[in-house]
């Protein structure tokens, strides 16, 4: 395996792009400026690109695309803002800021890595762009259906029964008539800065919990600033409670229009946040995918970084051979 050059995983070029509706987003470009291209959707809604990120490429092979999604990360404005509107923040809104950003940067096509909430970005841009993609690398498969946000919100308090009780018992009895993902998301823009404050700190440790059985499951440390935890929890609960803003099921059943387009779909056995039968699921019904399952959670230490790693340099070896 190649150590990476610290000097190589820094950008050599970034910038603000405006996407429209009042929205800048964070972009950057690093590695090498003649290699294959490579964009990278972050997890969340709301995580933002970090830095450990970097660990799943090969400077010396690939030209790497990162950029904050909007409303997070060091796009502009932020989901943390008291008045944030988030109306103009949804998928569609994304798969098209992707486009414009694919065009500033000048790729005629790209590979896409996608983590955990940026599986199922990848599968939205990429059955909308098909022409646009030369493989994709789904780690921690979600597609963000309702069935899926019910278990991660709701049905997995069968696993996690202390946890949720906390979860649930934070909600003011005004908002108990909801689901629980739609009476945060009004927690979480309520007039009132502590039932805000409450939801984003109890949202955030639900968020830990859930993920907790990863054999290298760690506190995630940025849970620690109120403000991340206010823009993140807004933004997961903004997309969660309408199902990403998309049909029901729908980038299972439009799997079909990647065929031929190579994917490598990555799942943990053991995560219960998002469990394996999305990854199957999708794997049937997308012929020219393969699905590996790895004895891990959802995400986890060094080893799933080289699972991923791996797979990005199998689908790099193809296009080289070609």
């Amino acid at each position: 395996m190649k150590e990476r050059q610290s000097s190589a995983l820094e950008p050599d070029e970034h910038g603000m792009l405006d996407v429209g509706d009042g929205n800048q987003i964070y972009w950057e470009c690093w590695g090498n400026r003649n290699g294959i291209p490579v964009l990278y959707l972050h997890g969340g809604p709301g995580s933002g690109c970090t830095p450990a990120a970097r660990g799943f490429f090969d400077p010396q092979v690939h030209r790497v695309v990162f950029f904050d999604q909007r409303g997070c990360g060091r796009s502009r404005p932020v989901a943390s803002e008291l008045h944030a509107d988030l109306r103009t923040n949804t998928t569609d809104h994304l798969v098209r800021d992707i486009e414009q950003l694919r065009n500033a940067v000048k790729i005629e096509r790209w590979t896409l890595l996608g983590a955990s909430w940026g599986t199922t970005l990848a599968l939205a841009y990429a059955q909308a762009h098909p022409e646009r993609v030369l493989a994709l690398v789904l780690a921690l498969v979600t597609t963000t259906s309702r069935r899926e946000v019910r278990w991660i919100t709701e049905d997995v308090r069968r696993i996690f029964p202390a946890a949720w009780e906390r979860f649930a018992d934070a909600v003011p009895q005004r908002f108990k008539d909801r689901p629980i993902v739609q009476a945060y998301a009004e927690m979480l823009f309520d007039a009132d800065a502590d039932v805000r404050r409450i939801a984003a700190s109890e949202w955030c440790a639900w968020e830990d919990a859930h993920v907790s059985l990863a054999p290298a499951f760690k506190p995630n440390p940025r849970f620690e600033s109120a403000e991340f935890r206010l823009g993140f929890a807004r933004l997961v609960t903004h997309y969660w409670a309408n199902a990403a803003f998309l049909e029901d099921d729908q980038l299972i059943r439009d799997a079909f229009i990647l065929d031929g387009i190579p994917g490598e779909l990555i799942h943990g056995r053991y995560d219960v946040s998002t469990p394996l039968e999305t990854a199957w699921r999708l794997s049937k019904n997308w012929q020219s995918s393969t699905l590996r399952i790895v004895d891990d959670g959802h995400g986890g230490g060094q080893s799933f970084v080289s699972v991923v790693r791996e797979a990005l340099e199998r689908t790099t070896a193809a296009f080289l051979s070609n």
